[in-house]
């Protein structure tokens, strides 16, 4: 059996995944954390064969989540569910140390195939994810955006979406003064001077998915 530990801050998602899991036969959940804080708490207690963890929860989470886990627990199977569909959103947290990726729109089908090949030690990418990677590997032409640290990429993502600095400090567990920081270090960096080419760059590379009513300035991502 494939002991599963969902880590997610939404019931919802939770008890989908709890009932998709318990109509495998080779698969059980373990646990359920909703948040990152609970989740290494009960990894210091019991190790699941197969963690699959929000991109998105309260306290700590994301790439700095990620990397924490794989401090401390190397070998742990780590897959991520997310609903950010932009490709190096994925490379990103596969080089943090994630076995697999894969978004919260996708079948269950590819979900629980995706379960199945972490826990058998396998990457779980798909072809574009492979691309970009090998890509850096090689030194090939990369967006501007790349070229952006973990946690800037974050926010920028986070600013796209129609946060303000204020939210994303909140969410992040951050100081307003830090969020602020990286937002100066990205507009220099990525040679912008106002919100709207933010926006319009984040659009143009297919990076957020902005409802038709405009920019979001509270949803869940």
């Amino acid at each position: 059996m494939i002991r599963i530990l969902i880590a997610d801050d939404h019931p919802v998602v939770r008890n989908g995944l709890k009932q998709m899991i318990s109509e495998q036969g080779d698969m059980e959940v373990a646990g359920e954390v909703t948040n990152g804080d609970e989740l290494m708490a009960h990894l210091r207690q019991e190790l699941p064969d197969v963690v699959l963890c929000d991109m998105s929860m309260p306290g700590r989470s994301g790439i700095d989540l990620i990397k924490a886990i794989k401090a401390q627990w190397p070998r742990l199977p780590l897959l991520v569910l997310s609903v950010h569909e932009d490709d190096m959103y994925a490379v990103r947290t596969i080089k943090a140390g994630a076995m697999g990726y894969v978004t919260k729109s996708s079948p269950s089908e590819q979900l629980l195939a995706a379960i199945r090949r972490v826990a058998s030690g396998r990457l779980y990418i798909n072809e574009d994810v492979a691309e970009k990677l090998a890509l850096q590997v090689i030194g090939g032409d990369q967006l501007p955006h790349t070229e952006l640290s973990d946690r800037e990429h974050q926010v920028f993502i986070m600013l796209a979406e129609g946060l303000t600095v204020s939210e994303i400090a909140k969410e992040l567990h951050l100081s307003v003064k830090t969020i602020s920081t990286h937002k100066t270090n990205i507009m220099q960096k990525m040679n912008w001077t106002n919100m709207a080419e933010l926006i319009r760059y984040a659009i143009e590379h297919n990076l957020v998915n902005i409802p038709s009513s405009g920019p979001r300035s509270s949803d869940k991502r």
